[in-house]
């Protein structure tokens, strides 16, 4: 190593003394610090820093460019304006100026090269960065916490470089004049069908009466897919839109649920809040506040609900971050309360930012921002999946093109996994900040999705009802949707994860629960979904249905454990209904033996019974009865009419 002393005070000299007004420096430390003996020189120099305090930075530029011009050997000069340069963010400028220190004299101030290396990075001068922070890390000695940074940013560099060699597929579209405007449009959502998309639009503020909030504003914008174009976007309209900004926003997958960002409301609790709406049919419900514990006095942003509805992952700056921004999650319970938030963990979090989280509808695979894991420079896209045991994986980088060196911030993926949607700056777009798709890389996608969208009514009257419904993995047990349908249309909309053995539970007061069993291996597009309207029994004396998600054994009566889930909502039935008795019946197809049949039918009903009794549903209420094949409800003549005819009933026996 190079045993040459690093004057790792001249940075903080150049700020505390060279940018103080000359009147406060002695003029002999002037003569001594500096290593110009051309006054000249010298005064452009003060000059430039004085309007570099008052922040004036083309001219404090052109007097350091006198200063220069006049000793071109005056290294000083030359740092502080690179200093002044990557401040002011202008990177190519510092680049440029912190080559030509280098060039006089590396060994002067060798934390230049660091320097250099920190605006070479932010304009995507991998190999560059690279040469210098190498140059630096042989300087010895060096404070560890000085080495550990440039060993981080080398292994950007080092990052970058590798991965501009092996680029990942990307083909950006624009989404065209009927999304994006001369304005900025970023923060896109979409609904689990991909039919709906709302993001949110920067606009200058018009009304002179709310110009104290300033001189833009943000509002939602929401658009439709018909016949594969997206309509001409609208406003989203009040209530949801006020003067304030409004913007990051989450709409649930069935799109009856807004959760957004708003900031420096009178009913804030701190500078940015998250608030939450309920769509009623084509109106929206007044915005409330999450309130605490969701909302802090801390920064508390960028929510993003996931498919059932009962976490919400969000970004906050609050006590316990491991960083700058850090994601945090909340888990709602049955009576409605958020938990206490949880930090992610360091496995996501950094000492970084940590920024627009995007929980996507298989309910696994989280999309996010992070400018502390490895990457490209500045904020990169990552995504990270759930493990079976519940942990975060490590996460993964998007790859460029997708990341650049410069700040890539939100993605969203629609319910398939393959259409992912982004704003971006590109040349070409309507203006500003616009709004693109491309196809998601097959390595990327999150685990497919498709949708089952229909009504709810009444089977008596054909009235459409709002009623509350679970979609559950039997397997897992795992709630995968929960949620209601229209408050006034009856309409649901539910994303479904494919080749998994789901249960789906439909259930109103006054009526019979509804009960499904299904599995898909396709994915329905927008304009090809899975149709399925559901009845609701009034629950009236006499009235049956089919448990179809409970299951034996084959050949026995002891009950397979994927039925627990639709026990657990009979047995809720039966808690919320106390004064309904039932009778539990089993059933079963013309093959074999009726006396056996009838035997092992008979048992399969004791079964359920026995279930219902062991959680507290009193025996007075319960009665059983096998009738094997005596009262079929399709065909023994083909295996699908079989399947129907095996089968557990309850019908209502008495309702005082």
């Amino acid at each position: 190593m190079i045993k040459n002393p690093i004057r790792y005070s001249l940075k903080l000299f150049l700020m505390l003394v060279l940018l103080m007004p000359s009147e406060y420096l002695p003029a002999q430390r002037q003569q001594r610090e500096l290593t110009t003996t051309n006054n000249r020189a010298r005064r452009a120099f003060e000059d430039g820093v004085q309007k570099y305090n008052l922040r004036d930075i083309n001219s404090a530029a052109e007097s350091f460019r006198d200063a220069i011009r006049i000793d071109p050997e005056f290294i000083e000069a030359y740092i502080v304006m690179g200093e002044m340069f990557q401040s002011a963010e202008r990177f190519h400028d510092a680049v440029e100026a912190y080559q030509m220190a280098i060039n006089i004299n590396p060994d002067f101030y060798p934390g230049v090269l660091y320097q250099f290396a920190e605006s070479a990075l932010a304009i995507g001068k991998y190999m560059e960065a690279g040469d210098k922070l190498r140059m630096f890390l042989e300087y010895d000695p060096m404070p560890e916490n000085t080495r550990q940074r440039a060993i981080d940013l080398l292994s950007r560099s080092d990052f970058g470089l590798e991965a501009m060699a092996n680029p990942v597929p990307f083909e950006p579209e624009n989404l065209g004049p009927a999304i994006n405007s001369l304005n900025d449009e970023y923060a896109p959502t979409l609904t689990a069908d991909e039919q709906t998309l709302i993001f949110t639009r920067k606009k200058p503020r018009e009304d002179t009466n709310y110009l104290h909030l300033g001189r833009e504003y943000e509002d939602f914008y929401v658009s439709y897919r018909k016949d594969g174009q997206w309509t001409p976007a609208v406003n989203l309209g009040p209530p949801i839109n006020t003067q304030f900004n409004e913007g990051a926003q989450s709409i649930s997958a069935d799109g009856l649920h807004l959760y957004f960002t708003a900031c420096n409301r009178p009913d804030g609790m701190g500078s940015c809040d998250i608030y939450y709406a309920r769509r009623l049919d084509d109106e929206w419900s007044r915005p409330v506040n999450l309130g605490p514990p969701v909302n802090t006095a801390s920064w508390d942003s960028q929510p993003s609900i996931s498919p059932d509805g009962r976490t919400l992952y969000f970004v906050s700056n609050r006590r316990g971050n491991y960083g700058r921004m850090d994601i945090w999650m909340t888990v709602r319970n049955n009576e409605g309360k958020w938990a206490e938030p949880q930090n992610l963990g360091p496995v996501i979090n950094t000492t970084g930012r940590e920024m627009s989280p995007f929980i996507h509808p298989d309910n696994r695979t989280m999309f996010f921002a992070s400018d502390g894991h490895p990457g490209m420079g500045g904020m990169d896209l990552f995504y990270t999946v759930r493990g079976e045991d519940g942990n975060w994986q490590e996460p993964v980088n998007l790859g460029y093109p997708i990341n650049t060196y410069a700040d890539e911030i939100s993605l969203v993926v629609g319910a398939s996994g393959k259409e992912a949607y982004f704003a971006s700056e590109q040349t070409g777009g309507q203006g500003g900040s616009d709004l693109y798709f491309f196809e998601l890389y097959e390595e990327a996608r999150p685990q497919m999705v498709t949708y089952m969208k229909g009504f709810v009514f009444d089977a008596i009257t054909n009235r459409r009802l709002r009623a509350a419904f679970e979609l559950t993995d039997l397997e897992s047990e795992e709630i995968l949707v929960q949620s209601h349908s229209g408050e006034i249309n009856g309409e649901f909309l539910i994303p479904i994860p494919v080749r998994r053995n789901l249960a789906l539970n439909v259930w109103r007061d006054g009526y019979l629960f509804f009960s499904e069993n299904f599995s898909f291996d396709d994915v329905r597009t927008g304009v090809d979904p899975h149709l399925y309207d559901i009845p609701l029994q009034p629950i009236m004396e006499g009235e049956s249905m089919v448990l179809r998600n409970v299951f034996f054994h084959f050949d026995s009566h002891d009950l397979l454990s994927e039925s627990l889930v639709e026990l657990s909502r009979l047995f809720r039935f039966l808690e919320q209904n106390p004064d309904i008795k039932i009778e539990i019946s089993g059933h079963t197809d013309s093959t074999g033996n009726f006396s056996y049949n009838k035997t092992l039918s008979e048992n399969r009903a004791l079964s359920v019974y026995n279930y219902l009794v062991d959680q507290g549903i009193d025996n007075s209420r319960l009665s059983y009865a096998g009738y094997a094949d005596s009262q079929p409800i399709a065909t023994n003549e083909t295996e699908d009419g079989r399947a129907q005819n095996r089968r557990t009933e309850f019908k209502i026996t008495a309702n005082d």
